[in-house]
């Protein structure tokens, strides 16, 4: 049989694409890994809006306080943050470990939560906020909690019929009132209503106007406590 040099060409190729075919199906590629984002831990301790005992009393003013939580899936490290929910002053720390001594005040009142993190993947996930008392020397009546600010929120911009709303929190769960400052100086001095409820409901306002407001929280035995201070700015 003769073959012409087209032929012979032609069979040339289809022997080396079999035999390219024959050596890529030897082998399997090696799958990208999944990146999984981390997930948000459960707090364990110290417990949520309670007074904390548990702590080793180092001195009057100081204790060691161990925060502890959950395993979170797909996380790599944790930030433990605390706050000291008196001066504002924030302080975290960073571990891989579900469980960590803080030294803090004693008498003083703390919120905490934790941000789970991954090196595979630059988001987190942070968990509830809780708070808690760290107990002090012959504290009967513990002050409330600083209340929780929620609308408007800090440097929103709205309209001039506003409604504020926040959270309060007392411990021996006896809040009696809350004094509701508004004002355009910061910090607020003016006393706009003393109320019951943790709402103001429509409060007509100057168009184009920077606001401060903050909530002072009372309680049956006279102790009080003042919220952060949020600002606001009416639309035009």
């Amino acid at each position: 049989m003769i073959v012409n040099i087209t032929q012979a060409k032609n069979i040339i190729v289809l022997f080396l694409v079999l035999v390219l075919l024959g050596c890529s199906g030897g082998s399997d590629e090696e799958e990208a890994p999944v990146k999984r984002n981390p997930e948000a831990t459960n707090l364990i301790s110290p417990l949520k809006d309670a007074e904390c005992n548990q702590g080793n009393i180092i001195s009057e003013t100081e204790s060691n306080v161990t925060f502890e939580w959950n395993s979170a899936a797909h996380t790599d490290e944790y930030t433990l943050v605390i706050k000291n929910l008196k001066d504002g002053s924030e302080h975290t720390v960073n571990t891989t470990e579900t469980k960590k001594t803080e030294r803090l005040l004693r008498g003083t009142p703390y919120s905490w939560y934790i941000v789970s993190k991954s090196k595979a993947v630059s988001e987190t996930a942070k968990s509830d906020l809780w708070k808690f008392y760290n107990a002090g020397l012959g504290i009967e009546q513990y002050a409330p909690f600083p209340a929780e600010l929620i609308s408007p929120e800090m440097g929103g911009l709205i309209g001039s019929i506003v409604s504020f709303s926040w959270n309060g929190n007392d411990i021996d769960n006896d809040i009696v009132s809350y004094d509701f400052y508004l004002s355009t100086a910061n910090p607020p001095t003016t006393l706009h209503t003393t109320t019951e409820t943790t709402s103001i409901i429509d409060v007509t306002l100057n168009s184009d106007t920077n606001y401060y407001w903050k909530v002072v929280s009372k309680d049956a035995a006279g102790n009080n406590s003042e919220s952060q201070i949020f600002e606001f700015k009416t639309g035009s």
